[in-house]
């Protein structure tokens, strides 16, 4: 993964631990201004490994581009949010992904073991 993908700070809360997978998002997403934007709206929860991570609390939000023939282009949307119990997620959009592919990521996450 290129250094301009990676978070730019740790999780704000806790150790974490590296995950790389892709998640199932809900069918429901939060409200929210990014469509006005041309972004996608954050799903309410994900779906990990038959364990459903809801979105409590966003923490915050980030991006990172990707340069080409010297033009910038947005190429992740980053969240990082508090879930059930403890945890806290970092999770991305891949706005790249080819067709068929996963668009959303778990990047990391924090907290007991789930």
């Amino acid at each position: 993964m290129p250094a301009s993908d990676l978070p730019s700070e740790a999780p704000l809360m806790g150790t974490s631990r590296f995950v790389g997978e892709a998640l199932v998002p809900a069918a429901m997403y939060l409200p929210s201004p990014a469509l006005s934007r041309g972004e996608p709206p954050l799903p309410a929860s994900f779906v990990w490994k038959s364990v459903e991570l809801p979105v409590h609390e966003i923490l915050r939000t980030w991006r990172s581009t990707k340069t080409d023939r010297g033009d910038d282009y947005l190429a992740k949307l980053w969240y990082e949010f508090k879930t059930s119990g403890d945890h806290v997620a970092v999770v991305y959009f891949d706005r790249k992904a080819r067709p068929g592919r996963a668009r959303w990521w778990l990047y990391s996450i924090s907290g007991d073991q789930l």
